[in-house]
């Protein structure tokens, strides 16, 4: 094993047998002879080489089921391998499943030192140690009280807690930090930075492309157990995005061309972009506007709309539109679009105005509008009337998916409220960019200047 190597893994596959029916694992273990007739093989991961360096943070991406949690316990070696070997150098810490490695019926502070031992922490090491951990996972009393007893908040807390403070070399983070509230999750993102800072390795599992991007240095891409492609994050996550929104009767054809990609020799970060070789077969390239790069892809349909209670107006066809007219909902930041849908009325109503919100993946508001003020709104829309109602807006927004939202207000004996709202009805992606210096969800187009003064 190399000595940049931090894990090393050759020809590692895993697969389990899947018994028709309970029994069978009996008739299994009493005639071993008869293999293929008590159970069938279900391939959680092919065989597949990857070498990760020390120092280095990789994310893994994948669909659920694509064999991402398996791939992380093969290398913290609570899974054996069915085929091939993995080689591991140094201490490993691992966050995998809610819960897993402490003994509910233990309090948290005996489940402290029976993890801190189980990583090669001695009884004085834990002592000296301890203090820390526990103001790290800020559960107070609830640290002499047994685990079962917690939340899934506290669990993710104390587990995340140890395993971050036991100094790893190579420190494993399954999407477990998602039950955590958003003060402790940027805490342990925060310490995941020192840790890699430090110089430890850091393996990372997460659906969020826009932490895999901030957070690693590579990312890897797994799917049906395949390992289909690696490279840098943004154009990993970018393929992991397309395939994740595919029509289903279109994967195959995706997974193919990512497969193909690599099989050819051609890195995934040097593949020619969609401007550069023209969309995946099946999307539509608007032919309006020239130079625009921005299209259309079937497969981006918002599975989180929630759709308010009608009262007297309903919002409908919303979609983006580049300036020409023509639909999209894969954009390109710096362009500029229009955010459109329409109104119908089922009865007269006073004080009208509308507005538009873009919400990130984790629901944070990024930028909104309305057509007016409450002072200004349309004095009246009679029953049987329709509005058209148009944002137009330049997309200054990080690459990444987003959600949009469309609201309508109308003026009541109570004041002004919603006659129809929906959450999350229309959903977008923006291209990666490669020579993107800003950071954060939004481009304020800052002119960056580094002046050298000169040496006396």
């Amino acid at each position: 094993m190399s000595s940049d190597a931090a894990i090393r893994i050759r020809g590692v596959s895993k697969v389990f047998p899947v018994y028709r029916q309970p029994h069978h694992r009996l008739l299994q273990l009493l005639d071993p002879r008869r293999d293929g007739r008590w159970h069938r093989d279900f391939h959680a991961l092919q065989p597949l080489d990857l070498d990760i360096r020390r120092g280095e943070t990789v994310g893994i991406v994948g669909r659920n089921g694509s064999g991402k949690s398996t791939l992380l316990q093969l290398i913290c070696g609570t899974l054996a391998p069915t085929t091939g070997e993995v080689a591991v150098a140094g201490r490993i810490a691992a966050l995998l499943e809610l819960g897993a490695g402490f003994n509910p019926e233990f309090t948290g502070r005996e489940n402290v030192y029976m993890y801190g031992a189980v990583l090669g922490l001695g009884r004085a090491e834990l002592d000296a140690r301890f203090d820390g951990i526990a103001a790290f996972a800020d559960i107070g009393e609830f640290m002499d009280q047994p685990v079962k007893t917690y939340s899934s908040g506290m669990y993710v807390r104390l587990a995340f807690a140890v395993a971050s403070n036991v100094e790893p070399d190579i420190l494993v983070v399954d999407e477990a930090l998602a039950v955590g509230d958003e003060a402790f999750q940027r805490k342990c993102f925060a310490r995941i930075d020192q840790i890699r800072d430090g110089g430890a390795t850091v393996l990372f599992v997460s659906h969020s492309a826009g932490t895999v991007v901030d957070l690693c240095d590579r990312a890897v891409l797994l799917d049906h157990g395949e390992l289909l492609a690696q490279g840098t994050p943004r154009n990993i996550v970018s393929r992991y995005q397309k395939l994740l929104y595919a029509p289903p009767e279109r994967v195959g054809e995706v997974r193919e061309q990512i497969r193909a990609e690599g099989a050819g020799g051609l890195d995934v970060d040097e593949a020619p972009s969609v401007a550069q070789a023209g969309a995946p077969p099946g999307v539509a390239v608007p032919k309006t506007g020239g130079a625009s790069r921005a299209y259309w892809d079937d497969g981006m349909v918002p599975s989180s709309t929630i759709a308010y209670e009608s009262r007297g107006a309903r919002i409908g066809d919303v979609r983006i539109e580049t300036p020409g007219g023509e639909r999209v909902n894969v954009i390109v930041a710096g362009d500029e679009y229009v955010y459109a849908y329409t109104v119908d009325f089922a009865r007269t109503l006073a004080g009208v105005r509308c507005g538009m919100m873009i919400r990130s993946i984790a629901g944070v508001e990024i930028a909104g509008a309305a057509t007016s003020t409450r002072e200004d709104a349309i004095p009246a829309v009679e029953r049987g009337a329709s509005l058209e109602v148009r944002f137009r807006f330049r997309c200054l927004l990080a690459p990444g998916v987003y959600f949009g939202n469309a609201g309508v207000l109308a003026r009541g004996e109570s004041g002004e409220d919603y006659a129809d709202r929906r959450i999350d009805v229309a959903m977008f992606r923006v291209m990666q960019q490669p020579q993107r210096l800003a950071t954060g969800f939004v481009d304020l187009d800052v002119r960056p200047e580094v002046l050298v003064a000169g040496v006396a």
